[in-house]
């Protein structure tokens, strides 16, 4: 079954109805929405693309994007959404790793790719002439079997590189169903607000409004402006949308100074990175009872487990501020262990790593059979991540993913940004660390021993030229040597125990 038939199903019974705007005006009813897709589905068909062919997206949030992406699924190809704000190296890189046919841009990423040297013909940069067309519904849609790949997920690897998980048709429909039994129904005309990028977790949370006909919103700013945000909230009505924790801080900071109408807003959806008490606290003492918070990764996506509304509401529970802690109990599609290094379940209570098995675990990552291998044994994925179930079932986590840093809801790893520091000559060794950052969660502080002379600014300037902005480090620090054990390996544990030695002194 091909998700695009949830478009044109919506289309036929809500054909009038709002489907995709900017900001306030409708650029797309869904009927002009299915035409769009299936008029790209049409043009990409007439560039040689069959199904199962990988095509790239990578440019801002733009009304545009939906229906590129809907009419990729609509031909039977495989989206490979890109974080916008990637170097065009990296995006280049991950078109070259899944043999991309094509890649939708706009003019901006279309120059940096051809800069390159990716092949003029692989770029399609005139979008608007693959959405016209009004008698493309009649275009017939691929048969697609569930296990067939919809969406490639490149995530970063513990090695650096980025590896691509692949999602089928049946991880994504699960994961919405998901999404409608135990995050929030959603009505004909409510909405999304998609101030984060349609590339990562936030985009697929749009799915669930286009199967029971609501209406995504792309922010005109083209992302987070607040005093835009709660305008359209109540503009729209049944407002949602899914935000890292800094976008929720700073959501409630500017409705607490601003005095914002909040009377629009439906369900705030949280995750991506740790959440503190005190934060949500004081989110719900300004927003009001809007919040829900999952747990997932690009290899279960934003699906693993659920806080609800009634659970972060129920204040009267005796166990309300353990629960708070927790990121929730498994949603309805999947099952959660914890296990050993040897992975043997462990007892309630007891810390293990995080493994998840159901309808929404990815098929594995793309061409990497032995990285599959180790993710996925005896049917659960083995997450990497570090928690603890209560007697009640609810999951919370002590530690991330090795070495993993999550900056602004962007998932980086530092061994990336080490191998990227280590390409400039005044660079001799390198180890990159996460240190808390009161507005992203975390940002990176790079301890570099140099080679010869060099400034933070060669630095910054080498990150700039080879990776995308986000994942520079904030701070460098230059030392004779880096902490080693017998085995010369660096030791990061200590390294984090300077850094909290600085931060209290």
């Amino acid at each position: 079954m091909n998700l695009a038939l949830w478009l044109q199903a919506t289309a036929r019974a809500h054909a009038e109805r709002p489907a995709v705007a900017h900001g306030t005006d409708v650029v797309f009813n869904y009927r002009a929405f299915a035409q769009a897709a299936a008029a790209t589905a049409r043009r990409l068909r007439a560039c040689g693309i069959a199904p199962g062919n990988r095509i790239g997206l990578f440019m801002d949030n733009t009304p545009a994007y939906l229906p590129l992406l809907w009419g990729t699924w609509w031909a039977g190809a495989v989206a490979v959404p890109m974080n916008a704000r990637l170097h065009a190296r990296e995006a280049a890189w991950i078109l070259d790793n899944c043999t991309a046919s094509l890649c939708f841009c706009d003019d901006a990423h279309a120059t940096d790719l051809r800069q390159q040297g990716m092949p003029t013909g692989a770029i399609a940069a005139d979008l608007a002439m693959f959405l016209r067309g009004q008698d493309a519904p009649d275009e017939p849609m691929a048969a697609r079997t569930e296990d067939d790949a919809a969406w490639l997920f490149y995530t970063s690897g513990t090695t650096g590189k980025p590896k691509g998980v692949v999602l089928t048709q049946r991880n994504l429909r699960w994961m919405t169903l998901a999404y409608l039994s135990t995050v929030q129904a959603v009505q004909p005309g409510d909405s999304m607000l998609h101030p984060a990028p349609l590339s990562h977790g936030a985009g697929l949370y749009h799915l669930p409004y286009v199967l029971q006909g609501g209406v995504n919103v792309v922010p005109t700013s083209g992302g987070l402006d607040c005093a835009e945000f709660f305008s359209l909230a109540t503009h729209w009505r049944n407002a949602s949308c899914f935000a890292a924790p800094t976008i929720v801080k700073r959501l409630a900071n500017w409705a607490r100074v601003h005095k914002s109408d909040t009377s629009g807003l439906a369900t705030i959806v949280y995750g991506g990175a740790p959440m503190y008490l005190a934060d949500i606290e004081a989110a719900r003492a300004t927003l009001g009872p809007h919040f829900a918070q999952i747990y997932g990764q690009g290899e279960s996506p934003m699906t693993i487990s659920v806080l609800p509304k009634s659970v972060i509401e129920d204040g009267a529970h005796p166990r309300w501020r353990a629960r708070m802690a927790s990121v929730g109990f498994a949603q309805p599609m999947v099952e959660i262990s914890i296990r050993s290094e040897d992975g043997e379940p462990l007892p309630t209570g007891t810390p293990g790593e995080v493994c998840v098995r159901g309808e929404v675990v990815m098929a594995g990552y793309w061409n990497q059979p032995e990285s599959t291998a180790a993710a996925l044994r005896d049917g659960w994925l083995y997450t990497g991540d570090i928690g603890a179930l209560d007697d009640d079932g609810f999951l919370t986590l002590m530690d991330r993913s090795k070495d993993l840093v999550i900056s602004g809801g962007n998932n980086i790893y530092p061994r990336e940004i080490e191998e990227t520091l280590l390409l400039h000559p005044g660079v001799q060794e390198v180890s990159v660390i996460g240190r808390p950052d009161p507005q992203w969660g975390e940002s990176l502080v790079a301890y570099v021993v140099p080679r010869g002379e060099i400034s933070t600014e060669q630095l910054d300037a080498h990150c700039l030229a080879h990776m995308g902005r986000y994942k520079r480090p904030k701070q460098y620090r230059f030392v004779a040597e880096l902490p080693k054990n017998n085995y010369g390996k660096v030791l990061k544990t200590e390294l984090r125990e300077r850094e909290a030695r600085l931060d209290g002194s």
